[in-house]
């Protein structure tokens, strides 16, 4: 419970001691680092089993933004002294502080990790990829297009950009260059209203890139000869903010257009920057982590909280069980990764039962899961709760259905 608290919902420990205290239960920060610890150090077993299946997965979304860590803060600025001691204004040491999330499509299910250290996305991408068993397909990964993301060794994937961040720059000048802006937006409004189509249907790879080249193609194509006319013809001030964006799609129109000639290339980098909401409330609510050790159990935690609640499963149940089985669990992490644990419990029967006595204490009826649309929730659907699970062809809702009130 301390750990989701902490790496879910993002409470602090000293705002939960100060909570407890009310309560009349203390429970200092420091014992309570002291429970997460213990979690952690069981289920970083978990997460490196999970990092080895992650590396063979076909489809990679990452991103990366910032984090404070004091103890790194600290040896900033020692290097900055130093720097100054030797007559240089700045240190040439990396001085950045990066969590770098992934989200990996595994087969059947996807892994959500992270990490927190100085490296950027694309060197932590690289060394996820350093784990990849030789002989697989390249996988298809996604980021936005950030020097940053890159690889060391580029011809291990397939590289795609994200639609919505070229999007956002248009929307952004929509009001200062309107017509030109207006025109990049229809054509990717379109675009998406075809992949929404695609998802809706649920069809294949194979079938929705061949719905995106029928349909799509044309409209970049057209959208592509429109750019170059601008840029060509020197209709747009190429060091304007207008020109800036237009060049940059002009750069990477491969790599944004993978959607058109690879199957399950996917349009945009939603997925990756959800998942970073969860690191950057814990950013927001404590600020910063004490060492990179506090990071990495962390990092450990929240990846295993996140792929848990995408799966469908009860984050509090799970690293119960983990804690409770930590022999099984060091034994063979395999059988026990988010997706799979629920098969690997002695007693599956006792935590249902449980897991039920708690709804009934709670007084809502036990809850079940579907897929949902607004027409199978119907009016009377009056609760939404729980995780909405995101996936890029479906979306699961535990929903409560409750009869209007009299």
């Amino acid at each position: 419970m301390l750990a989701v608290r902490r790496y879910s919902l993002g409470v602090p420990g000293y705002r939960l001691q100060g909570y407890q205290a009310m309560l009349g239960v203390p429970v200092p920060d420091a014992t309570q680092w002291d429970q997460i610890e213990v979690v952690g150090d069981c289920a970083s077993k978990v997460l490196a089993q999970m990092e080895r299946e992650a590396a063979q997965g076909e489809l990679i979304f990452h991103d990366d933004t910032a984090v404070r860590l004091l103890s790194l803060i600290k040896e900033n600025r020692d290097l900055v002294a130093a720097a100054h001691a030797q007559g240089l204004s700045t240190t040439n040491e990396r001085t950045g502080m990066h969590p770098t999330a992934w989200v990996v499509q595994v087969g059947e299910h996807t892994a959500i990790l992270y990490s927190s250290s100085r490296c950027h996305a694309g060197e932590n991408l690289q060394g996820l990829l350093d784990k990849r068993e030789a002989g697989r397909d390249k996988p298809l990964a996604m980021s936005d297009a950030l020097a940053s993301h890159e690889v060391a060794d580029a011809s291990r994937l397939i590289r795609c950009h994200c639609l919505a961040h070229g999007r956002r720059k248009c929307s952004d000048l929509e009001a200062v260059c309107p017509h030109a802006c207006q025109v990049v937006l229809e054509v990717l409004s379109q675009v998406c209203d075809h992949d929404e189509q695609a998802r809706k249907e649920q069809w294949s790879p194979q079938a929705r890139l061949a719905y995106h080249q029928a349909q799509s193609q044309p409209l970049m194509d057209e959208r592509k000869r429109w750019l170059d006319r601008q840029i060509d013809d020197h209709l747009v001030e190429p060091n304007s903010a207008l020109g800036k964006a237009m060049g940059s799609r002009q750069r990477h129109g491969v790599t944004l257009t993978q959607f058109l000639s690879v199957p399950g290339a996917p349009l945009d980098n939603n997925l990756a920057e959800r998942a970073l909401q969860l690191f950057i409330r814990q950013r927001n609510n404590s600020l910063f982590d004490k060492s990179t050790h506090r990071a990495s159990i962390a990092s450990v935690l929240t990846s295993l909280i996140a792929t848990c609640l995408y799966a469908g499963g009860n984050a509090v149940e799970y690293l119960v069980a983990l804690q409770e089985h930590r022999r099984e669990v060091f034994a063979d992490p395999a059988a026990w990764l988010p997706w799979a644990y629920a098969n690997s419990r002695a007693s599956p029967s006792a935590t249902r039962r449980q897991s039920r006595a708690i709804w009934a204490r709670s007084g809502l009826p036990f809850h079940s899961r579907m897929i949902s649309s607004r027409a199978d929730k119907g009016p009377r659907a009056s609760a939404l709760v729980g995780h909405q699970r995101k996936r890029p062809c479906e979306s699961l809702f535990i929903i409560i259905q409750e009869p209007w009130p009299s």
